[in-house]
């Protein structure tokens, strides 16, 4: 299970929207101390922020993210139901063979 969020998503997008409709831009760091969040986590936010309305092409979009999150646990359990059936399988093979000696 994911930590707490420290901040919360309202404060996320006002910081944001506040970054974005600033004109000229402010440094961020000033604006994070006014905000009260930490520098690098502004940047974080204005970064997935510009991925998301695709100015960020190099970085994927929240929605790519979560899809790919979601792709990876399903393989993961995938594979994990694969080597059950496997086992299963080797198993059941093994006594259904005619050589194998019975005691």
């Amino acid at each position: 299970m994911a930590a707490p969020r420290k901040y919360s998503d309202e404060l996320r997008a006002r910081a944001v929207r506040l970054y974005r409709e600033s004109n000229p831009k402010p440094v961020m760091k000033r604006l994070a101390e006014q905000l009260g969040v930490h520098p690098e986590a502004l940047r974080n936010w204005i970064r997935q922020d510009e991925a998301d309305h695709g100015e960020r092409p190099d970085q994927p979009s929240t929605v790519e993210s979560e899809e790919l999150r979601r792709l990876r646990r399903e393989n993961a359990e995938l594979k994990r139901a694969n080597e059950i059936l496997k086992a299963a399988s080797a198993f059941f093979a093994s006594e259904l063979d005619p050589t194998r000696r019975r005691s």
